[in-house]
């Protein structure tokens, strides 16, 4: 079973370039720009759910943004890691993804 990450893994990675791969072959590198944590879901039985919950904001280059599906993540200290990501838009200098862990 992978490894969960965690919000306090991708904290370190605040302000750092990781890589990615696309169907196509090509690389890709995405900024993380924020991280935050979210508030905890209960599950359907009424029990505290032990997942941490937080969300991921990458920032990647500009022009037409990816389409949402999971991307294999590469760096470093964590790793490979396939994340999905949903594009949520452009800001000054390029598009916005989000990764939701919940």
């Amino acid at each position: 079973m992978p490894i969960r990450p965690t919000l306090a893994a991708f904290e370190r990675l605040l302000g750092k370039r990781v890589s990615a791969s696309l169907v196509t072959g090509q690389r890709v590198e995405f900024e993380l720009i924020e991280a935050q944590s979210l508030p905890a879901h209960a599950r359907p039985d009424g029990q505290a759910n032990p997942r941490e919950s937080f969300s991921l904001v990458f920032r990647g280059p500009p022009g037409p943004a990816l389409p949402q599906r999971l991307y294999a993540l590469e760096e470093e200290s964590l790793g490979k890691l396939e994340i999905f990501l949903v594009p949520i838009g452009p800001d000054a200098s390029g598009q916005r993804y989000e990764a939701v862990f919940n």
